[in-house]
């Protein structure tokens, strides 16, 4: 009998991972913001956190109070950026990449990874004038864009990686998780790039920069590699727009906008950008959802301004009218009049409640068997105040067949006072009312 050869399928090609670098994000938002003019960005103290190159040329450093970078370079625009604003640009660029590139793009602020092709990624580092790295692995990728300079590609696919990785330098190595300070050690043993690390044995580098980091770096080296993009979620965001009749200059007028925009009194249009819907305005198209951040957009004569706010929950309209009001007092739009307003809510997510241990636990079997073995094993909770300031002034730990408080850290026993001592206490209430509080011997 003659064997039938089986056809085999080729195998399908994988889309390589491509990494986009934009770190730091908060000096690049800066850099966007305002090019072709040296920018630093300031942390909470009003010193340098990060400087352009054309900042560095010019003396600015890291660590710098403002004012002395100022005197170096009398053209420097320093500011501060929220963590808030990052967060939400960051969130906006996610969107649009996924909107123009791919449906698989995640990361974290400044990094962002994309199962996308080298036409693709040409594209993006064309786009975005940022470096791009394209290999069939994260690892390998973002070591890559490392190495790429601003709108350029650095392709090190197949035969390439090979030939590229002993060339990576040290400083880069943070990337597979060597904190830095092991970094300054291996530099001052004379490391200076992958290769030579390799030279060591997977116990010296293991024992050399610790078990976590070690390991990391032996498995990167072994060819332990990840491929994987997920495939991003799109989040809902919900936003309402109002053009009024004339520009807004006045806060009572931007005020009584914003009211209008959340509300929903008016000819304010709402949208969901997950799935557009009409609704009567943005409170009530949050419904019983919760959200993170409120954004406000102002297009004015001189272009368009935004700011981000954090919310917290739980949200109402009143405290989510006034947020909105902040953000934009934050933008600064009234000055140079609001020709369109636009609020949105991004995070928003229906929020979780535990009710019980057990659904119905009071109908369960489990519950009678359990306090039949272990009669102490539940307790309830008895609300005495939920505005208190004191945790046992707040709620008590009750038994859950008798109700009697269970002493715990959080509920202490408190034992009545005697008749003599409350007796002593009264009385000198009504000294320190008549006398002042200056009297001697006055009970606590």
């Amino acid at each position: 009998m003659t064997p039938v050869a089986r056809r085999t399928d080729p195998p399908r090609p994988t889309t390589p991972v491509t990494c986009v670098e934009l770190t730091p994000w908060p000096l690049t938002l800066l850099r966007r913001a305002h090019p072709g003019v040296p920018v630093a960005v300031l942390d909470g103290q009003g010193r340098i956190t990060h400087a352009c190159p054309l900042a560095q040329a010019q003396g600015v450093e890291r660590g710098l109070r403002g004012h002395a970078a100022l005197s170096r370079a009398p053209e420097l625009h320093a500011e501060a950026i929220s963590g808030t604003h990052a967060a939400a640009a960051w969130e906006a660029l996610m969107q649009d990449l996924h909107a123009r590139f791919s449906d698989r793009v995640d990361g974290t602020p400044g990094t962002a990874f994309l199962a996308l092709g080298v036409g693709g990624a040409r594209e993006l580092a064309a786009a975005l004038q940022a470096p791009v790295g394209v290999a069939g692995s994260r690892e390998v990728a973002q070591l890559a864009a490392r190495r790429a300079r601003p709108g350029e590609l650095r392709d090190v696919r197949g035969v390439a990686e090979a030939a590229f990785l002993p060339l990576v330098p040290l400083t880069d190595l943070d990337v597979l998780g060597v904190p830095p300070a092991r970094l300054e050690a291996l530099h001052f043993l004379g490391v200076r790039t992958l290769g030579d690390l390799t030279r060591w044995s997977p116990a010296q580098r293991e024992a050399f920069l610790g078990v976590d980091a070690g390991t990391r770096v032996n498995r990167f080296l072994t060819g332990a590699r990840t491929t994987a993009v997920a495939r991003r979620a799109r989040p809902t965001v919900l936003e309402a727009t109002l053009v009024p009749d004339a520009p807004l200059l006045e806060p009572g007028e931007a005020q009584a906008a914003l009211h209008t925009v959340i509300a929903g009194h008016g000819d304010a249009a709402v949208w969901d950008t997950a799935a557009a819907h009409g609704s009567p305005g943005l409170w009530t198209a949050l419904r019983d959802q919760t959200a993170s951040t409120v954004t406000v957009r102002a297009d004015t004569p001189g272009g368009e301004l935004s700011a981000t706010r954090a919310l917290k929950w739980p949200l109402d309209a009143a405290g989510l009218t006034r947020l909105a009001e902040l953000a934009l007092a934050d933008a600064g739009a009234l000055t140079l009049g609001v020709e369109r307003l636009t609020v949105s809510v991004g995070g928003v997510s229906a929020p979780a409640r535990l009710v019980g241990l057990w659904a119905g636990v009071a109908e369960l079997d489990v519950t009678h068997t359990l306090l039949t073995r272990c009669p102490g094993a539940l307790v309830r909770v008895q609300w005495l105040d939920p505005h208190a300031y004191v945790a046992d002034a707040q709620y008590a730990w009750v038994d859950w067949v008798s109700g009697q408080v269970r002493p715990t850290p959080l509920t202490p026993v408190r034992t009545p006072p005697t008749r003599a001592r409350a007796r002593e206490r009264a009385v000198q209430r009504v000294l320190a009312f008549f006398e002042g509080p200056s009297v001697e011997g006055t009970a606590p």
